[in-house]
């Protein structure tokens, strides 16, 4: 068993939740995994109306690791996916500073 990092690239933590959950993903599948997802997302909006600031982190913390589980399932690479969306800037306006209306989805 390995200690854990302070810091996991968005690639390093992908894969550690592979090696961890793969299996059990796979056989779950998409839809079911989504659902699960769909419960921490449900988690997270009530840890925000709350003043809980460790429950909080750790609901942000299941819904990236859901996220990562379906991406794994799916065989999409999230640093990739995530670089080519939005490592030139924002993929409306493309600046680094957003300067999109507040009513345009970026």
């Amino acid at each position: 068993m390995t200690s854990p990092s302070k810091d996991l690239s968005i690639a390093d933590l992908q894969k550690h939740i592979h090696r961890m959950y793969y299996d059990k993903d796979v056989a779950r599948g998409v839809d079911g995994t989504f659902m699960w997802l769909m419960e921490e997302v449900g988690e997270l909006a009530s840890a925000l109306r709350g003043d809980d600031r460790e429950n909080l982190a750790e609901e942000f913390a299941d819904v990236i690791a859901w996220l990562f589980t379906i991406a794994n399932v799916a065989d999409i690479d999230l640093a990739e996916a995530l670089s080519n969306k939005y490592g030139n800037g924002c993929p409306g306006c493309r600046r680094f500073e957003c300067e999109c209306s507040l009513s345009e989805k970026p």
